[in-house]
């Protein structure tokens, strides 16, 4: 059975959720990448104000292929996620709580999953068309120079993920395989 989840993604929430849990997420959701996530830990080092506040927030990782004429968005599916993994354990401290991506994340990151409360969530790769028809608007929040690496918020409904790794470090991509090798 699936969970519904509604943004934003708060501890609690966070905390109900386990490694191996199917979930139609709906409401904001932002997309970035690797360009984008550079300039946003630019931005912090700085001393710069973030264009979003990461509070309960959920990233997607994703570069949406431009909208064909009637389209919300294009293409919309997932990257790899360890390209972001040297950004993420800062913008987790920031009170992100949840990224959709695909594939494995590094120990740092884990850690500091486990310790801000946050989750890792797995897009299907491939399944792009599917995922686009649940985005309902798409609109440029920052870094318009990137073209389809922008920060951009989406609002979703029933976008489907599954619970990777959860806040307790469980995660799914090591609990199967070791299925396998008995």
């Amino acid at each position: 059975m699936d969970i519904k989840l509604t943004t934003p993604l708060t501890k609690e929430k966070v905390e109900n959720l386990k490694s191996g849990d199917k979930v139609l997420i709906t409401g904001v959701i932002y997309t970035l990448r690797d360009a984008g996530h550079k300039k946003m830990i630019e931005q912090i080092n700085n001393g710069e104000t973030l264009p979003i506040d990461m509070k309960d927030n959920i990233i997607y990782y994703v570069g949406p292929s431009p909208a064909r004429p009637g389209q919300i968005i294009g293409s919309a599916g997932p990257t790899t996620s360890y390209r972001m993994d040297d950004y993420t354990p800062t913008l987790l401290d920031l009170g992100l709580k949840g990224m959709i991506g695909k594939g494995e994340r590094n120990e740092s990151v884990i850690l500091s999953m486990k310790k801000n409360t946050s989750v890792y969530f797995a897009a299907v790769g491939g399944a792009a068309a599917l995922i686009s028809n649940t985005i309902k608007s798409c609109e440029i929040i920052a870094y318009e120079e990137l073209g389809t690496e922008s920060l951009k918020k989406l609002e979703v409904e029933n976008f489907p993920v599954i619970v990777v790794i959860d806040c307790r470090g469980n995660n799914l991509y090591k609990t199967e395989r070791e299925k396998y090798r008995t």
